[in-house]
């Protein structure tokens, strides 16, 4: 009898990158996001309510909740994407035991970049989709100077409402009732309105004085009390869009800090992977 011995041999790949181990890591970890913020999008939905009685949580706090759970979404979601990339990748013949180790961290952060660039790709940033549910519609001051204002998440329009509510007691004993002002209608006011209030340069007493009248020709008010008015709107419309510069400034760094985190726990993970490829310690 002569016995047989099959040896299994792992012939060398002609490139150092498993690009079919790179690719299948970094679609888990896209799905384990998409999957992940599909949840915090329930929890959020489940916990904050635009109605009134609801609890009091100010858009600072939600933006810190949002990027503390992006954080644990890019870590979680990284992690697994590293992981099955390092158990999935070929075996090396010959490669060192430090060689290994750096083409398993290497393996797990070009996961996380391809997981990375095809998020943004097809599904947008993660900030994205969190920044829409944290600041309640709120946008950077850019969106707030548009000329139209006819998008849903316009950030003047309800502050221009209130510029240009009318006093219908005063309308009334107003004989005609205006329609029109020095042949201008309402909308070509909310316009030049718009464009002052939200230019980033001081009110001047110009426009003041300007606004003042206009609101006071719509409104029927007193032009002192049509200044007060233009004063108080002015002042809550300036706040509101400082507050929104600074949820975006903090989600920024929320989403810096989570991509750091991501790209440290693939690599780990796909070396961890790796070496229990190999069956050699992790270290």
């Amino acid at each position: 009898m002569v016995d047989t011995v099959i040896v299994e041999s792992d012939a060398q790949p002609a490139s150092a990158v498993s690009w079919p181990a790179v690719i299948a890591g970094g679609f888990v970890a896209g799905a384990i996001t998409l999957l992940l913020l599909a949840l915090g999008a329930g929890i959020g939905f489940s916990v904050v309510s635009p109605w009134s009685g609801a609890p009091d949580i100010s858009s600072t706090k939600a933006a810190t909740v949002a990027g503390i759970y992006m954080c644990v979404t890019a870590v979680m979601a990284s992690a697994l994407g590293g992981y099955i990339t390092g158990r999935l990748r070929v075996r090396w013949a010959g490669a060192v035991s430090h060689e290994a180790y750096f083409r398993d961290t290497a393996h797990g952060l070009l996961a996380w970049a391809f997981a990375t660039v095809l998020g943004a790709a097809l599904l947008g940033s993660a900030a994205t989709a969190i920044t829409s549910g944290a600041a309640s519609g709120s946008r950077p001051a850019a969106l707030a100077t548009s000329t139209t204002g006819s998008g849903a998440n316009d950030v003047v329009a309800p502050y221009l409402d209130r510029l240009f509510r009318p006093d219908y007691g005063a309308l009334s004993r107003r004989q005609p009732a205006v329609a029109a002002v020095g042949g201008r209608d309402l909308g070509a006011d909310r316009d030049d309105a718009r464009r002052i209030l939200a230019s980033p340069r001081d009110l001047s007493d110009d426009d003041r004085q300007f606004l003042a009248q206009m609101v006071s020709a719509r409104t029927g008010l007193p032009q002192a009390d049509a200044e007060k008015r233009v004063t108080t709107v002015h002042d809550e419309l300036r706040a509101a869009l400082d507050q929104a510069r600074r949820i975006s400034m903090h989600l920024s760094f929320w989403l810096v800090a989570s991509m750091f985190l991501g790209a440290l726990a693939a690599a780990l993970a796909a070396t961890e992977g790796g070496a229990q490829r190999d069956g050699r310690d992790f270290l």
